[in-house]
């Protein structure tokens, strides 16, 4: 209303421009100038005229006005636009093995676009640390955040075939009591993830079951596993790699938990205007997925050909 009054030269002419009436332009600029303690207009009863600390005070508002418009700008386009910092954080066995082979291709389809990548498996606030998105196996409910499945957590009974060949190779959940087995303890709790083994008809349920070597750092728990020291149930994403190399066996079908928060979640703030750089990663992200037969209902662990089939399998 001010620099409109400036402009027209009138409150009647700043009325018009701003849609109000001249009484209500009146009073404001009354407030503008108590508040400031100066006087903005010179009025009479034919003229208003802007004194020299009105001048001085319009050309410093319309500057402010411009600039405020052009970081607008600069704002929206940012968001529109995929570029700027990404900041990534993501579980360790899913960065390294998932996440990192995919980035050379992500930096050269979106080159504006700045990687901030952080690997861990911390459970961090992403709003306080300012994180646009992070990949979780499981996540945490919060209205804040908008937790999108990008695939199951599907598991699988492995092996190397070194192990299967010392030692043969179960037919059944009780004969594992006969062999060596991997657990992991999950770092938040320091409890040991559970076991879940088919019975004779392939249905699968957890299984008490004494662990001869433990680890909580689930590459090492493959790793442990390919080495040949025992049988370990492990996540699809951990075990592609040994079963397409042949370094490790699927014994049996996959297992998947029924539980809703078992897989793998883009985790991301709520926004009404979600920035383009986000969501450009996060559809690179589910198309590199598709083309590895993986989608949010599916992984490619269901196709895979176990060692031992079941004439009823279970889920």
């Amino acid at each position: 209303m001010f620099l409109a009054t400036c402009d027209g030269g009138s409150f009647a002419a700043a009325a018009r421009i701003c849609n109000s009436d001249p009484s209500t332009v009146s009073k404001a600029i009354g407030r503008l100038e108590a508040q400031l303690g100066l006087t903005l207009f010179q009025r009479s009863t034919r003229q208003l005229r802007i004194t020299q600390a009105g001048q001085r005070y319009a050309d410093t508002v319309r500057k402010m006005i411009q600039d405020l418009t052009t970081c607008e700008d600069e704002l929206k386009h940012l968001n529109d636009s995929p570029c700027g910092t990404l900041k990534i954080n993501s579980a360790v066995c899913y960065g390294h093995l998932y996440l990192r082979p995919l980035l050379k291709a992500f930096c050269k389809q979106y080159p504006d676009i700045k990687l901030e990548l952080e690997i861990n498996d911390l459970h961090i606030d992403i709003i306080e640390n300012d994180i646009d998105i992070a990949l979780r196996t499981g996540f945490v409910k919060d209205s804040r955040l908008v937790a999108r499945c990008v695939s199951p957590m599907d598991f699988l009974i492995c092996a190397s075939p070194e192990y299967l060949e010392a030692h043969g190779t179960p037919s059944h959940a009780e004969a594992f009591h006969e062999h060596s087995w991997i657990g992991f303890r999950i770092k938040e709790t320091q409890q040991l993830q559970p076991i879940f083994l088919p019975d004779l008809d392939g249905v699968y349920g957890p299984f008490e079951l004494t662990r001869s070597h433990i680890t909580d750092d689930g590459e090492a728990m493959a790793h442990m596993c390919i080495d040949g020291l025992g049988f370990a149930q492990i996540p699809h994403f951990l075990a592609k790699q040994g079963l397409e190399s042949g370094e490790l066996v699927s014994i049996y079908p996959s297992f998947r938990p029924p539980h809703p928060d078992s897989g793998v979640f883009a985790i991301y703030p709520k926004r009404e205007y979600l920035p383009a750089k986000v969501r450009v990663f996060i559809d690179f992200l589910i198309h590199s997925l598709a083309k590895m037969d993986e989608s949010a209902t599916h992984t490619w662990a269901e196709k895979w050909t176990p060692l031992i089939e079941f004439e009823h399998s279970g889920s």
